[in-house]
């Protein structure tokens, strides 16, 4: 098992102004034949589109499309690159799933939030979070099921036709979603409500103690994917069973019979192993049975509000393939750690069912890491800035990269330390003017130098001896002028187009008593504008691969902070490398390994 970082390339290129992709394809059905009811109970009004549809333009009206391509900013390797990797997505949900292929998916099970009251909704911190909800919000339970519907009728897009949907939700609006999804899939469309009974906590004097959630289940077709799964029954005999049906535990005589729509499954309790710390996380038992329903094995299981990371853990364990995506860059990286403790685990469930294991792709979308695109060669840049910028790309000449528009581009080094310079400003010029007889280009780069602006500044002003008089705009890749063509679309577009730095790691430690010593990162901060340290994972006992120890991945302390000093007993004297992995709120992260003697 090893990481390899050689493959980041660009998986998805847009051309500029091209037809969103399987919008034609959403189907909404009728409404009036799924509500027809005796005359004499007269009609029940029934809107004919989902809470804010438009009949032509769907969602991609309040929502406008917009094209980022995706990078990658790890690979998971288990050996096996051939295979399609797993992928594991962070990002905006809705315009990820705008980007992937239609009828791709199996299963989607979705845990998004339940509109249970803002600081509930918000977990780990991140901007993305604090501005999505505070959207939701503002916009009361009519906001809320535009903001979800533009999003399940995505997902009926992905669906193969033999799939279904899951969607978790509580009493704050399940009965709000259930007569959306009515609309979106189809109310002869609806499967199940599921409804998961818990018994912890939650006594109250005042009412009934709410404990359960519900779980709406969906299809895309009338020929859909369903394994019966089985459950204990404890009714006796006299109710059909015979005496010799019976087996005994605990809990009393019970038989073996087809699971109901009432499930009593334990919740995520403070004592199980499972728990990480996520104040939401699902029980795996929960995910399974789901999961064990609706696929098969190597079907592909999708979860786009992957929050704790059950569902891609339950869906790897179990040999599923998966994807799944959050908008929180602390919610991926606690994802994907859980992944890696499972998969490191000895005779893992997935090594001994799956010899060939696919490789795990983490993938950003919109919000990009610098230290990665400098990393790449000059070709996947400059294909991943013409694409940045919502152009197309060109390889027709030396100078000419990309269009925008008829406008020819023009992508400066990969490299922050090399600016373009004057030189690049002629040649450019000279090949758009003589060879293409245009008048009009843009050159685009981390930096220019002041040389390259006069030159630029003479040509628009009366040109050279040489050079014929055109327009040359020289366009910072981190300038607003780069993402225009992002925010200019939507108001809340401002932050879908971003490029981060990763945290500046102030490492100290200090032994307190044998084999027992405090760990520190307080000291650390992050570089990027308005930044701040949200989450650290440690590895104390490093081995080339990140892998956190049990408790250490998503500590948090009674305010919901992230806690920055830790201490940890070792088991003997030895030398270890010690790691810790540390993100901003506003995705930046970075890893640092320390080599210490413990005594």
């Amino acid at each position: 098992m090893s990481k390899d970082k050689s493959n980041n390339r660009i998986e998805d290129f847009i051309e500029e102004e091209a037809e969103p992709e399987g919008l034609s394809r959403i189907e909404i059905p009728k409404q009036f034949e799924f509500y027809r009811v005796p005359k004499r109970f007269g009609s029940i009004p029934v809107d004919e589109l989902p809470t804010g549809c438009d009949k032509d333009e769907q969602y991609y009206k309040i929502y406008p499309r917009v094209p980022l391509p995706f990078q990658q900013a790890d690979r998971i390797s288990f050996g096996h690159p051939k295979l399609e990797p797993n992928r594991l997505f962070w990002g905006d949900n809705l315009h990820v799933m705008r980007m992937l292929p239609s009828e791709s998916i199996d299963l989607i099970y979705i845990d998004p939030p339940f509109f249970s009251g803002r600081n509930y909704n918000l977990i780990f911190g991140d901007q993305n979070e604090v501005r999505s909800f505070t959207d939701i919000w503002e916009g009361g339970m009519p906001g809320y099921l535009i903001w979800l519907n533009a999003r399940l009728l995505e997902m009926k897009r992905l669906l193969k036709p033999t799939g279904s949907i899951w969607v978790h939700l509580d009493w704050h609006a399940g009965h709000y979603v259930k007569i959306e999804m009515d609309k979106i899939f189809g109310y002869d469309r609806f499967l199940n409500e599921i409804i998961w009974h818990y018994k912890t906590g939650g006594a109250t004097k005042e009412r009934f103690a709410r404990k359960h959630d519900v779980i709406l289940v969906y299809t895309k077709s009338d020929n859909w994917k369903f394994n019966p799964q089985k459950e204990k029954s404890y009714m006796m005999h006299k109710y059909g069973f015979k005496k010799s049906d019976f087996k005994e535990d605990e809990s009393g005589q019970y038989s073996i019979v087809y699971a109901r729509d009432v499930w009593e499954i334990p919740s995520v309790g403070s004592a199980t192993s499972e728990r990480i710390g996520y104040p939401t996380q699902k029980p795996e038992i929960l995910l399974e049975r789901i999961i064990l329903a609706g696929s098969d094995l190597g079907d592909v299981i999708a979860d786009f509000f992957v929050g704790g990371g059950t569902a891609a853990v339950v869906a790897q364990r179990l040999t599923r393939r998966w994807v799944a995506c959050d908008q929180s860059r602390i919610a991926i990286a606690v994802t994907l750690d859980r992944l890696m403790t499972k998969m490191n685990s000895t005779k893992s469930e997935v090594h001994t069912k799956l010899q060939e294991t696919p490789d795990i792709s983490v993938e950003y979308w919109g919000t990009y890491e610098i230290p990665a695109l400098i990393e790449l060669n000059q070709e996947e840049f400059t294909r991943f800035i013409v694409s940045a910028y919502n152009g197309r790309i060109s390889t027709g000449g030396k100078y000419i990269h990309g269009y925008k528009q008829g406008v020819p581009l023009y992508v400066g080094p990969a490299s922050q330390e090399r600016p373009v310079t004057k030189d690049d400003v002629i040649e450019f010029t000279r090949e758009i003017t003589t060879r293409r007889g245009l008048k009009r280009g843009i050159m685009l780069s981390w930096a220019f130098a002041p040389s390259a602006k006069q030159v630029a500044d003479r040509l628009q002003a009366d040109g050279s001896a040489s050079l014929e008089l055109i327009k040359l705009s020289l366009v910072r890749i981190e300038s607003d002028e780069f993402r225009e063509h992002i925010t200019s679309k939507h108001k809340e577009y401002e932050k879908l187009l971003t490029f981060i730095l990763p945290p500046e790691v102030r490492f100290r430690h200090k032994r307190i008593a044998p084999l027992t010593y405090e760990l520190d990162i307080s000291e650390s901060i992050s570089v990027n504008p308005g930044g701040k340290i949200a989450n650290v994972q440690w590895d104390f006992d490093f081995k080339g691969r990140f892998v956190s120890t049990a408790g250490y991945s998503f500590v948090r302390d009674d305010k919901n902070a992230p806690v920055l000093e830790v201490k940890y007993q070792f088991e003997r004297p030895s030398r270890r490398s010690i790691a810790c992995r540390i993100q901003d709120n506003l995705g930046g992260e970075k890893t640092h390994i320390e080599e210490i003697v413990i005594q």
